[in-house]
C-alpha cells in the first residue's frame, strides 16, 4: 500500500482503489453541551469533518480509528459567519459537520474527559 498526497492506493484483483487518510477525514470532535447531551442519551458522537467526505468515508474511518461499528452518519454543511473587526469585514471558513451513531453493545469513544 502506497500513500500518494493523503489518499493510499490498494491493488485489489488487478484494480487500483484510492481511498482517503482517516485522519485527514475525521479532523477533530465537536465538543458543545448539544453533543455532550447527545452522546449520553443517544450514543451519538459529533465530528469535524472534511468538506469533501461522504459518509461512507466518515463511516469507515470512524471504524478504523476508534475500532467501533458505526449504526448510521448524519451530516451537514455549516456556512461560516461574517465577522467584523473595526471597518474590516471577513468571513469565517465553512465547515461540515457529522454525526455518528454507535451501533448498540459498542464500547463509547471516550475522546475527552474533563471533571
Amino acid at each position: 500500500m502506497a500513500c500518494v498526497h493523503g489518499k493510499s492506493i490498494r491493488h485489489v484483483n488487478g484494480e487500483i482503489k484510492v481511498s482517503k487518510d482517516p485522519y485527514q477525514i475525521i479532523l477533530r470532535p465537536v465538543i458543545t453541551e448539544k453533543s455532550t447531551i447527545l452522546k449520553d442519551k443517544n450514543r451519538e458522537i459529533c465530528f469535524e469533518v472534511s468538506p469533501r467526505a461522504n459518509k461512507i468515508e466518515i463511516r469507515q474511518a470512524v471504524e478504523l480509528l476508534f475500532k467501533t461499528k458505526v449504526e448510521s452518519v448524519r451530516v451537514m454543511n455549516k456556512i461560516g459567519k461574517t465577522r467584523r473587526v473595526g471597518r474590516s469585514v471577513g468571513r469565517k471558513k465553512n465547515w461540515k459537520k457529522a454525526y455518528v451513531k454507535l451501533k448498540e453493545g459498542e464500547k463509547m469513544i471516550e475522546y475527552f474527559e474533563a471533571v
